[in-house]
This record gives structure tokens, C-alpha cells and sequence, in this order.
């Protein structure tokens, strides 16, 4: 949940701006690595679970994108699947794929840098906030999460120029990453609740039960 400090009107919080920088760090040392610029974490009641950054390069596996690593991680230091309660963190805005994840792990919070209209979660898909995935497979999906976009995102930036100036002119001209300039400042979308029938409900008990 955002602190108590969190501003009315972006949402975010002086937290949210340090793990962000903290995943802005992630990215860039995944440059060096030989990876993409990507960072991720999990973080909750101000303290870091797990952070990750791209492995798609050193593990040759495509799948290997820093949020689903960080949410990996962070599912085995807790043992158990169900990440409610805790925010996800990453440069960029999580893909479809990882947005499913997302949904599936339950997170209440997704906080990001860096819009993806062409390949977003969010801008392109809407996985994020679509309401019938947690009306119709509540025992699978979770709802709706508090979603901020565009927090430091031209920090974000940054490291994607740095990294390659020509690839990432050409990644912003064709409107892959981008999106609105960073000058819009952050987007705050209000989580959204599940109301759910007795049965439900009771299932819902049931499967936080045998995940714990």
C-alpha cells in the first residue's frame, strides 16, 4: 500500500521514488551485463523482497523479463504464490506476459517508469486493469491493482540512451517505449476492488490456504 506521505494526486510516495531509483540502478547494471536495460523489485512495507533485472541473455531463455524474475524470487523467499500485500517495481511498463503474471500473483501495486504503447500490459493490452478477469476467475486472478505510471521516467531514459543512442532513437521514433513525454509527469490509476459471492469467497479462502 502507498505510505502515508504518498501525493494526492500522483500517488506516489517518497518510497515509490526510491525503489524506483533503485531499479533505474538494476537497469543499468544489466547494461553491463550484456542485457537490456530492465529492472524490477518486489517491495513491501518499505522493505525489498526480491529485484532483479533482465536475464533473457544469460540464461538464452526469451521468458527471463526482470519482473517475472523479481516475482520468482520473491515467491520463493515467502513460499508461497499469492504476492498480495506487496508492489511491483520496474523501469518499464510490464508486458502482456508479465502483466498476466501479475494478475495471477496477486499484487496490489504496480509502479513504473517508462510507457510501452506498443508491447504494454497496460497501454496496449490492458491486462492491468481489466475488471473481468477477476469477476470471472477469482480464484486465479487477482483484482485490479493501484497502478502508477511515469514516475522518473526520464531518469528511466536516460539509461536506454546511454546504452545505445541510435537503437533507442529508433525505439522512441517508432513508438515502442516512450509513450507520452515526460514532461505529462506520473498517470495514477485507483486500484480496483473484487466483490465477490459467498461461494467465492469461500473458495478464495480455500486457495490462500493451500498456497500458504
Amino acid at each position: 500500500m502507498p505510505s502515508k506521505t504518498a501525493d494526492r494526486e500522483t500517488g506516489h510516495s517518497a518510497v515509490d521514488a526510491e525503489m524506483m531509483q533503485r531499479c533505474i540502478g538494476l537497469s543499468e547494471a544489466a547494461v553491463k551485463r550484456g542485457e537490456l536495460p530492465f529492472g524490477a523489485l518486489i517491495c513491501g512495507g518499505g522493505e525489498v523482497i526480491a529485484e532483479a533485472a533482465n536475464e533473457v541473455v544469460r540464461s538464452t531463455d526469451v521468458t527471463q523479463h526482470a519482473e517475472i524474475v523479481a516475482m520468482s524470487a520473491a515467491q520463493r523467499r515467502l513460499g508461497r504464490t499469492d504476492l498480495s500485500g506487496y508492489a511491483l517495481y520496474s523501469t518499464v511498463e510490464p508486458c502482456a506476459m508479465c502483466s498476466y503474471a501479475i494478475r495471477e500473483t496477486r499484487i496490489d501495486r504496480v509502479v513504473f517508469a517508462i510507457r510501452s504503447p506498443m508491447m504494454g500490459g497496460l497501454s496496449k493490452w490492458n491486462v492491468l486493469r481489466d475488471t473481468q478477469l477477476s469477476r470471472a476467475m477469482p480464484e486465479i486472478f487477482g483484482p485490479v491493482p493501484e497502478v502508477i505510471a511515469g514516475l522518473s521516467q526520464r531518469e528511466a531514459e536516460k539509461i536506454w540512451r546511454a546504452w545505445n543512442p541510435l537503437m533507442w532513437a529508433i525505439i522512441k521514433h517508432r513508438g515502442y517505449l516512450g509513450g507520452q513525454a515526460a514532461s505529462a509527469g506520473c498517470e495514477h490509476l485507483q486500484a480496483i476492488p473484487q466483490r465477490l459471492s459467498l461461494v467465492r469467497r469461500l473458495l478464495m479462502r480455500r486457495r490462500k490456504k493451500s498456497s500458504a
